[in-house]
């Protein structure tokens, strides 16, 4: 039986393209603004210490900021480009640039889940606070209180199994009564391998009978058995 489950947000939750047509962009355009105007916070000249350390060098607040553009421009999942989007995408969030994506049938099934006594989680390699901004700030509205907890790539590489075993340990769960969603192969493997169960979302696509791991094209074709 399941009792939890955990899903992705990209492709999953949320379409693909909102994130690369959206915040990215508008994470690009502003990172600048924000090292620039907020050198001396804390918090930002804590996260440019962790850009340097994965650079392996000091760098300048404009090399930092040249390579968190490259970093953006290349998706690559760094845990400091993560928080850095995460405060530009609060202000774009909080002065209503834009709301979060959410497919109507997984807002939909997270609700009826929540209330049939399922307990939710979000994995992503957004960081927990862009997760929490893009189901609070959503266009069905405030979605958080659905969620019993968040991870990101704190917790591990979302292609490991030991950052699935990980989260099964964080809510206290055997692994095999946790459903993990995704749309992407490899982190179901690595989740599987953990022992969860799985449910792969193929939003654009059409089911595979063949592939690995039961695929779906919405939430509404998901069935969760629960006492």
């Amino acid at each position: 039986m399941i009792h939890a489950i955990v899903t992705d947000i990209e492709g999953t939750t949320t379409s693909v393209r909102f994130v690369f047509d959206v915040l990215f962009p508008y994470a690009r355009a502003h990172v600048g603004e924000l090292v620039r105007s907020h050198a001396h916070d804390p918090a930002v000249r804590a996260q440019l210490a962790e850009v340097a350390r994965a650079v392996g060098r000091e760098l300048s607040d404009e090399e930092a900021i040249a390579e968190l553009v490259r970093w953006i421009d290349e998706d690559r999942k760094v845990t400091p480009l993560k928080a850095l989007q995460g405060m530009i995408w609060e202000r774009g969030f909080r002065a209503g640039d834009f709301t979060g994506h959410v497919y109507e049938d997984a807002a939909r099934r997270l609700r009826e889940w929540h209330a049939r006594g399922l307990r939710l989680y979000v994995y992503s390699s957004g960081s927990v606070q862009a997760q929490r901004l893009l189901f609070g700030h959503s266009d069905a509205g405030d979605l958080t209180p659905l969620f019993s907890g968040h991870f990101d790539t704190r917790t591990g590489g979302k292609r490991e199994a030991a950052s699935y075993r990980a989260i099964a340990d964080a809510i206290g769960l055997p692994p095999a009564e946790v459903l993990f969603l995704s749309d992407i192969g490899e982190e179901l493997d690595a989740a599987r391998e953990a022992g969860m169960q799985t449910a792969w979302l193929v939003r654009d696509g059409t089911p595979d009978s063949a592939a690995r791991h039961p695929q779906f094209t919405s939430f509404d074709a998901i069935r969760v058995d629960r006492p």
